[in-house]
């Protein structure tokens, strides 16, 4: 069977639905942003030992603080790719921020080879279905462009603000 539960976030934010398993947290996303898409809805409700420790580790967040631990995940439907760029995003720094092509580059020195795509890393930071926890929000084009966010830019904008990211590094480009 599967849970969610909905997060109040403080008022820059939308508000958060989590999912799981029942032991572990499958799913973490903004309210009526591009990612509810990708998420299955008809959960029941229900507050769950995996809820209150991600609602812990989210108002650590929220506080401004950089939380200690990381709740229990499990990602479903991922492939080896997958899993290896959202290890990568789990190395970035609080306040810190890489690119898709650092990423590329990373996974390009690990296997070998020359070169790997920076549109099948953005593919695979996309597909994320854990955001914040594992912070693919921190993922920003080479120069400097804050796109591909599935919880929204404004979300993204926020969350890097509120890391205390230096936002003159970065543009929402035109469309």
């Amino acid at each position: 069977m599967e849970y969610k539960w909905t997060y109040k976030t403080p008022n820059n934010f939308d508000d958060i639905i989590m999912t799981s398993d029942g032991e572990y947290l499958t799913g973490l996303w903004f309210i009526n942003s591009k990612d509810s898409l990708k998420h299955n809805n008809n959960q029941k409700e229900q507050e769950l030992d995996i809820f209150k420790e991600t609602s812990k580790w989210l108002n650590i967040y929220f506080s401004g603080k950089n939380p200690d631990f990381i709740p229990k995940y499990k990602l479903k439907n991922s492939t080896p790719f997958r899993e290896e760029v959202s290890n990568i995003m789990n190395t970035i720094p609080y306040g810190h921020t890489i690119s898709y092509n650092d990423i590329s580059k990373i996974i390009a020195k690990s296997h070998k080879i020359e070169r790997m795509s920076s549109q099948a890393v953005g593919g695979a930071v996309g597909w994320n279905p854990i955001c914040i926890i594992i912070p693919c929000h921190r993922v920003v084009g080479s120069n400097g462009t804050l796109t591909g966010y599935g919880g929204g830019l404004k979300n993204k904008i926020a969350l890097l603000t509120h890391e205390q990211n230096d936002m003159s590094k970065f543009f929402v480009p035109k469309k």
